[in-house]
């Protein structure tokens, strides 16, 4: 396996070449060695993949931090790629609370992270501009001689505040304040996202898979975006399938959805361990 500071080594090359790279979102162990198999360079956890295995909504009510990295962790095992994390609001409101985050998640192995503006709370989802820079700005520091590649998110799109202006001068803002990547998901159009990179210094997050417009890889990397993830994406469509499948066995009484599922051959494959411990 390669070592922490290699991993961190080639996310960061990553995202210096040029073009685009998609980051999947793998929400276990087992799916992030099904996406590794496939030659992905990276990978990312999903808060939301994660919730849905644990029978809990994408909240942060419901996700404590321990669990989150737990999960991550999990995931740095079962793979020798560089991961990042959906690491929410940095888990309290204080920079001080954000920065023990970014530790804490160095310490599970990850070498990347995000952190958002938004706060949890209805009446004001965003946190001022203030606030939320002193967060990114405390969570930057934290990184310095850490392996770890900080994204910064403006999270005003996901909670009703349509406002592009705002949301770049939250992007620029957090880019000055030390973040290394910069991701404003749910922008409504390609333009929004090509307005988005041409304003910034440091490379652009998008995700895809989130509702509304899609786009094409290349039309992604002609917009001026560095890394595509997919969020909770992968993890809904895998239980997508299943609901199909249960409801072909429940309703028709056939069993036709085993044509697509993956041969236990090949699963056996790829979940195989390297190191076996004895069974006592």
């Amino acid at each position: 396996m390669p070592t922490q500071a290699e991993k961190y080594g080639r996310f960061k090359a990553l995202h210096e070449r040029g073009g685009a790279f998609i980051l999947p979102n793998p929400w276990d162990a087992g799916s992030a060695r099904l996406l590794a198999s496939l030659g992905f360079e990276a990978l990312a956890t999903t808060s939301a993949g994660y919730a849905f295995t644990k029978g809990k909504q994408d909240s942060f009510s419901s996700l404590m931090r321990s669990e989150l990295l737990d999960n991550a962790a999990e995931i740095v095992a079962a793979t020798d790629l560089p991961v990042s994390a959906d690491l929410e609001d940095g888990f309290g409101p204080s920079p001080q609370t954000c920065a023990e985050t970014i530790r804490l998640a160095v310490a599970t192995g990850l070498v990347g992270g995000s952190i958002e503006d938004a706060t949890g709370h209805p009446a004001s989802p965003i946190y001022g501009l203030s606030q939320a820079v002193e967060r990114v700005h405390a969570a930057a520091e934290a990184t310095h001689d850490l392996p770890f590649i900080l994204t910064a998110r403006a999270e005003n799109f996901l909670c009703g505040k349509s406002d592009l202006d705002d949301t770049i001068i939250r992007l620029q803002a957090f880019a000055a304040a030390g973040a290394h990547v910069l991701y404003a998901p749910g922008l409504p159009d390609l333009e929004s996202i090509k307005l988005v990179c041409a304003s910034v210094d440091k490379p652009v997050n998008v995700v895809m898979g989130l509702g509304g417009p899609t786009y094409t890889v290349q039309e992604l990397r002609d917009a001026g975006v560095h890394r595509i993830s997919v969020g909770g994406s992968f993890a809904r469509a895998a239980l997508g399938a299943l609901m199909r499948a249960a409801e072909e066995v429940l309703t028709a009484g056939t069993f036709g959805y085993i044509a697509t599922a993956l041969p236990a051959s090949q699963l056996a494959k790829l979940m195989s361990q390297e190191k076996h411990t004895d069974r006592e």
